[in-house]
């Protein structure tokens, strides 16, 4: 467990690295005490820091989410970030390379809340009920850590390695589909890149978003209606490159894309 001046300065050292485009040591490495709880606070340091400068969080993110990356960083739960009104990105809007340090892709089955999800005693039902539709998306994913030498704690400090992301136009009601079988294919300047589906996220995208909605309220924060939330990716991560189209195709639920210049 750190003190608070330790949780203040390394908040502030991710905030200057994301500034600067300058990748930081681990934090794990200088602090071995950082644990969990530590690095979920030094995320919402930044988090409320950026709000207080005039940013607003309007979804959350959850990472971790398939078994192979819980077993690669050996931990048995996902985690959690927040998304910013500024980190949203569009389809029709080349983003700069040079913006992020390490930018990868990540193809999810976005969620858009149509009412408040309850905190602690979160069902599956609960989100099924409260989710006015799924949304093809695609998570641009960075580290403020070099070359991603992370291990849990950096990534939950760094707001889960979360950077941006972009919404396809499609909205298809829970009722219209099942959100255990939507396979998903990521193509990369027309090639096809990686391939997923749904169920590689805890066996069901719902289930993440409940396990979420749990976890936040034992921070003070809560999912909100109009929230967008990412539950996790169904394929691998994808480094992305000045030049690179990534276009998302997922069965039923349409596609999104995302340029890079």
């Amino acid at each position: 467990m750190l003190d608070a001046d330790t949780r203040a300065r390394l908040a502030a050292d991710l905030a200057e690295a994301e500034r600067s485009r300058t990748a930081l040591d681990p934090l794990t490495a200088a602090q071995p005490g950082i644990d969990v709880v530590d690095a979920y606070e030094i995320q919402l340091i930044n988090i409320r820091q950026r709000v207080a400068e005039g940013a607003r969080v309007i979804g959350h993110k959850v990472g971790l989410s398939s078994e192979a990356m819980q077993k690669m960083m050996n931990v048995d739960e996902p985690d959690y970030g927040h998304l910013l009104d500024e980190m949203e990105v569009f389809e029709d809007t080349p983003i700069k390379t040079s913006a992020y340090l390490y930018p990868r892709v990540e193809v999810e089955v976005g969620f858009i809340l149509a009412s408040d999800l309850p905190g602690a005693g979160c069902t599956e039902d609960d989100v099924l009920a409260a989710t006015a539709a799924f949304v093809p998306s695609i998570e641009l994913i960075d580290t403020r850590i070099k070359n991603w030498q992370i291990k849990l704690c950096d990534t939950i400090a760094d707001n889960a390695s979360s950077a941006g992301w972009v919404l396809g136009k499609e909205r298809v009601s829970p009722k219209d589909i099942d959100i255990t079988a939507i396979d998903a294919v990521l193509t990369c300047n027309g090639e096809v890149v990686a391939e997923g589906r749904s169920d590689a996220v805890l066996g069901n995208p719902v289930t993440a978003v409940a396990w979420l909605a749990r976890k936040v309220d034992s921070f003070g924060v809560r999912l909100k209606a109009g929230d967008v939330v990412l539950p996790g990716s169904c394929t691998r991560a994808i480094d992305a490159r000045p030049g690179d189209n990534f276009v998302a195709d997922f069965a039923g639920l349409g596609s999104v894309r995302l340029t890079f210049e």
